[in-house]
């Protein structure tokens, strides 16, 4: 079973989906900007990815300079309390799988912690080419 917290509107997060699904997976996609995670459920993605609370803050197109988040002052639990009540503070895509968590930003970080290879090429909507024909990481 996979996970994905995603945002349709973030090429990063549309790109490690078309990742997951190029390994044969249908994964639960969880909308998180219209359904949040619940605050225990952000809190244990967090320690699973064994990265700081602030690591998944999102800066770019959100209230955190408005809600000045880069503020020392704030400690991790109200960081979380600012990104249960501002979802789109919630860095994306997170992906939960078997073998691990992670923030996939860049999208192909997500290969690290899939169980099943690739399938055939893939090639990012930038161009960018992360997988050779023969299913392989470029």
């Amino acid at each position: 079973m996979i996970t994905i917290f995603h945002n349709s509107n973030c090429g990063t997060s549309r790109n490690t989906l078309a990742l997951i699904r190029n390994s044969g997976v249908e994964p639960e996609v969880i909308l998180y900007l219209e359904t949040p995670p619940s605050k225990e459920q952000l809190k244990k993605v967090i320690s699973d990815m064994s990265i700081p609370v602030r690591d998944v803050l999102r800066q770019k197109d959100t209230p955190y300079d408005e809600l000045d988040l880069g503020n020392a002052k704030w400690s991790d639990e109200q960081l979380m309390d600012f990104m249960m009540a501002h979802p789109v503070l919630i860095n994306r895509p997170i992906v939960v799988t078997p073998i691990g968590t992670k923030l996939c930003r860049p999208s192909e970080l997500v290969l690290d912690i899939l169980e099943n290879p690739q399938r055939g090429a893939f090639t990012k909507e930038d161009g960018e080419v992360v997988i050779n024909e023969k299913g392989e990481r470029v």
